[in-house]
């Protein structure tokens, strides 16, 4: 039987919800293009970037130790699905019904707007990421830019399954497995994108940011698990290596070593000695955050809020995404999620803590 009950001893769920934060504040900055916020939005969308790493190499560690945990792959893929795709598929929706509401192009163009909603319920938000006149004439047309991590995340889970069987099946050689898979990963990353700049093709760029060009962040994240009790030990050196490699990942020529860096420094503040900083007390609102905001902000942009008033953009925005993505959690998240769940149940105990 599956083990519910696996130790919490870290501080991952306070990285999920500071990376989901992170996403939101520089989308807030980056989807109206404020004068005078250029800086910002660099510095801002440089965070951003690293975020969704974190995010990447969080999901090797906590999906990969899920695995483990889960007797059956059916019972895995039921994990998997009933944690991600009920609110997935919840805001998808949700958009297409307002604008189909609100907008006149998107009932009189039916055929781009079932488009949409096959398109974006299957991941596939590249094939069609508009719908006809909605926020048109913004700096950005898409519903929602932040669904692409979600497909390069469903990918990972269809892929873990022949992954573990093969580090099963080379024994004590797996690990070397997966450094040959880093090494992979990122050569596909920098050759594509090297390639893409050199041409001026758009295209190969984002090539290179999908699968399987981001496999070195959630191999990073399997390894993570895999010495989490060394990792727990020795919390200070893997923090202070890993801050160091981080950081010399930034000079030319040296990003392939971000993974592993920024992956030694998570695993150094998941682990170290302190509270725990529960962040999933009342509810894992990270989900709901980072999947709702972007329509949110492109909303408050197409009613002229930042117009009227910058920090009145920023106050309506931030506080409709985290209204949403609370909201989000109780009436759908949780309601399909096992009642053994560990995020369901910390939250349902939380109140009544004294």
């Amino acid at each position: 039987m599956e083990n519910t009950a696996p130790s919490r001893s870290n501080r991952f769920d306070t990285m999920r919800l500071i990376f989901a934060l992170v996403v939101v504040v520089s989308h807030s900055f980056t989807l109206p293009d404020l004068a005078g916020t250029r800086a910002a939005r660099d510095v801002l969308a440089q965070l951003s970037e690293l975020a969704i790493q974190g995010f990447f190499i969080l999901s090797g560690a906590l999906v990969y130790g899920s695995w483990l945990r889960t007797e059956t792959i059916s019972r895995y893929a039921l994990k998997r699905v009933r944690r991600l795709y009920p609110a997935y598929v919840a805001i998808i929706l949700l958009t297409v019904a307002i604008a189909f509401i609100a907008v006149p192009d998107v009932r009189a163009d039916m055929g781009t707007t079932f488009r949409y909603i096959a398109a974006n319920l299957s991941f596939l938000n590249f094939l069609q990421p508009t719908l006809p006149g909605v926020f048109e004439g913004q700096r950005f047309q898409e519903i929602n830019g932040a669904l692409w991590t979600l497909k390069i995340e469903v990918m990972f889970y269809i892929g873990l399954p022949i992954l573990v069987w093969m580090m099963s099946s080379l024994g004590r050689f797996k690990f070397g497995l997966l450094i040959l898979i880093y090494i992979a990963a990122e050569v596909w990353r920098f050759g594509f994108e090297q390639i893409g700049h050199e041409r001026g093709s758009y295209a190969l760029i984002q090539i290179s940011r999908q699968l399987p060009g981001q496999m070195s962040f959630f191999v990073s994240g399997i390894l993570l698990w895999e010495f989490r009790h060394l990792v727990r030990a020795r919390w200070w050196l893997f923090g202070v290596i890993g801050l160091f490699v981080l950081l010399a990942s930034y000079l030319p020529g040296m990003e392939f070593v971000r993974a592993a860096g920024w992956c030694a420094l998570l695993g150094g503040l998941a682990f170290s000695p302190g509270p725990e900083l529960n962040a999933a007390r009342f509810g894992d609102f990270s989900y709901g955050a980072y999947i709702t905001h972007f329509p949110i902000i492109q909303t408050v942009i197409a009613f002229g809020v930042f117009t009227y008033a910058h920090w009145a953009g920023f106050a309506v925005a931030y506080l409709v995404t985290l209204t949403v993505a609370i909201a989000f959690w109780h009436l759908i998240e949780k309601r399909f999620l096992a009642s053994n769940n560990w995020y369901r149940r910390n939250s349902e105990e939380a109140p009544s803590e004294g």
